[in-house]
């Protein structure tokens, strides 16, 4: 259960980031809303974290977490917000997906 926790705040981390991007994008009060956004996504983020590496490994769970939200975050930026996309960026994501499977694999 607590690996799907991860998985969920990882998510919210793929979250605050997009907020992140759209309050850079945006003009008036509409910041403000990205960036209250912000703080709600990064603190449930971060408390679903806590949660999780009651019983997963520190190491692990951070290097996961983060890992979701890179990997999310990469491809938020492709889809929504036009980053370049080319083979090496596809290359070393897949190879960071990989590697967060191998340490879900290994973990005990």
């Amino acid at each position: 259960m607590n690996w799907i926790i991860l998985i969920i705040a990882g998510l919210f981390e793929v979250a605050f980031a997009y907020c992140l991007g759209k309050a850079k994008e945006a003009t008036g009060i509409d910041i403000y809303l990205w960036y209250g956004s912000f703080l709600v996504c990064a603190t449930i983020s971060f408390l679903l974290l806590i949660k999780a590496i009651q019983t997963i490994p520190v190491g692990t769970g951070y290097a996961v977490w983060t890992g979701v939200g890179a990997v999310g975050t990469v491809l938020v930026g492709i889809l929504v917000f036009k980053d370049p996309s080319n083979f090496w960026r596809v290359f070393f994501i897949t190879t960071l997906i990989g590697s967060i499977i191998g340490l879900k694999a290994v973990s005990h």
